[in-house]
């Protein structure tokens, strides 16, 4: 099977592909294939090759569509990398995912630089020797085959293991996901997806592949996001949907005084749970919000609810996506009555076949009913789904993932630290914040700021307690309810 983006182009070579959000510029789908290809013998020539696991360490652009695709185009593993991370984070990243070639850009150079010693070139012009691809002189190259089971992608996920997890999708897991997504929102010729949130992440990701498959349009912002800057470029570029995390589309509904985000024929919102308050915003200014429950194991969307149903049944997210096999099982994998809570369990064609390289973490996140969330919740009488909580310690800051442990480890190797704790507090606008407690040192100032260097800015805590000793059970293992109890009342807050 040829690349996703070699059919489509035959099948509409003058629709329009890709909108540049900034410039408002268009590229049709017969032009992006040229692009593509041209891309595509570069990175070739530079080494890339099937089953070749190709780097991006970019923000998302317009470019990184070109990058998805000529990957795609080559048969090579695409490893798109969080370009919040600190180079000695991502150095450890680039080694679990065997990246065998990097692609930065000017922004991510001198830490792509500092993190791999591996070939590596930059979509814009160097300044820390890397390879400008645009010297490079394309070389013909051996077309990709891909079967539904073969690895499209790797993203990086944090869990409670105090390491990366590469998370294992197929394209397979894409089409499934592109397929479900469009039976609940609906596709229509003119849809045109505006995509702000990072490519690094699924959320950001999953419109570039599902753009392809529905012969729809993408409009890409470049940047760091900016509410005003975000509406004024869906207005100009005529945006009939876009995908949010809470935290984004509070500050875009805050900032909407033109009704922007009325006039769009979705807002799907996700990586982090949607709060009862903003579903009522969204509402009151004629937002069609759809608040929605997935994770990168799943390809993105496992449940999402529509406005009818959130005005029903305000806090769903909504009833399973076609094909995918929702189960809440209690602690020996039993499932559970309707409105009883356990264990939310997914099977299904969209979840990932497992994590690369790491057959312990695969089988431990499996069991008899499907892939394992760690998050607690009920399906009611009529199907809809009740996301409840973590099980695990994982925190969810902003739609980033956060594992406490390795927040702790770094703490705990500031000299005057002697213990530290670390959980997720809730927050108004982030969902969570990283909270710590430390036990040693006379301020959290310095230790901050250690933190910061070894440390992505989302993993830092926002809150800080100085105690004299962390809470602890009788078996001596610290007390983690009565520790969370203590965030409460902080000494700092950030």
């Amino acid at each position: 099977m040829r690349d996703w983006l070699a059919i489509r182009a035959r099948a509409t070579p003058a629709s329009t592909a890709v909108v540049d959000a900034a410039s408002g510029r268009s590229t049709s789908y017969g032009d992006l294939d040229d692009e593509v290809e041209h891309l595509a013998g570069q990175l070739s020539a530079f080494g890339v090759g099937v089953d070749d696991h190709l780097g991006v360490l970019a923000e998302t652009r317009p470019g990184f569509v070109r990058l998805v695709h000529a990957a795609n185009r080559l048969g090579a593993v695409l490893v798109p990398l969080n370009v919040r991370l600190t180079a000695r984070e991502l150095d450890g990243t680039l080694d679990a995912a065997d990246v065998d070639t990097l692609i930065c850009t000017a922004e991510t150079e001198p830490t792509a630089t500092e993190a791999f010693d591996g070939p590596l070139a930059t979509v814009d012009q160097p300044s820390e020797g890397a390879r400008p691809l645009s010297t490079i002189d394309p070389e013909s190259f051996e077309l990709g085959s891909w079967t539904r089971d073969c690895t499209a992608a790797l993203l990086a996920t944090s869990g409670t293991t105090g390491g990366p997890k590469l998370v294992e999708l197929t394209m397979g897991n894409l089409a499934a996901s592109a397929a479900a997504s469009s039976w609940r929102l609906g596709v229509l010729p003119d849809d045109r997806w505006y995509c702000t949130l990072p490519m690094y992440h699924m959320g950001g990701l999953a419109p570039v592949y599902r753009s392809v498959l529905y012969g729809t349009s993408v409009a890409v912002s470049t940047g760091s996001f900016d509410p005003e800057g975000s509406l004024a470029e869906m207005d100009r570029v005529g945006a009939t949907a876009t995908s949010l995390v809470p935290t984004m589309c509070r500050e875009l509904l805050e900032a909407d005084g033109e009704a922007v985000m009325a006039s769009l024929r979705f807002v799907l919102v996700g990586g982090a749970p949607t709060p009862d308050s903003l579903v009522e915003t969204a509402r009151e200014a004629d937002v069609s919000l759809y608040p929605s429950y997935g994770m990168t194991e799943t390809s993105s969307q496992i449940a999402t609810a529509s406005p009818t149903q959130t005005r029903e049944a305000l806090g769903t997210v909504g009833s399973p996506l076609m094909f995918t096999r929702v189960t809440t099982v209690d602690s020996d994998d039993v499932p559970v009555e309707p409105g009883a809570s356990g264990e939310i369990v997914v099977s299904g064609p969209t979840v990932t076949p497992g994590y690369y390289d790491d057959a312990e973490a695969t089988e431990d996140a499996f069991g008899p009913h499907g892939f394992h969330t760690g998050d607690a919740g009920y399906r009611d009488e009529s199907g809809k789904l009740w996301v409840l909580n973590r099980l695990t310690d994982r925190i969810i800051t902003g739609g980033e993932n956060v594992d406490p442990g390795e927040v702790v480890d770094v703490l705990r190797d500031y000299p005057d630290v002697e213990d530290a704790f670390v959980a997720g507090v809730p927050d108004d606008r982030f969902g969570q914040r990283v909270a710590a407690l430390l036990v040693g040192p006379d301020s959290a100032e310095p230790v901050e700021q250690f933190a910061r260097d070894r440390l992505a800015g989302f993993k830092i805590p926002r809150q800080w307690r100085l105690v004299d000793a962390l809470p602890r059970t009788a078996s001596g293992t610290v007390d983690r309810a009565a520790a969370t109890l203590l965030l409460e009342e902080p000494d700092t807050a950030r």
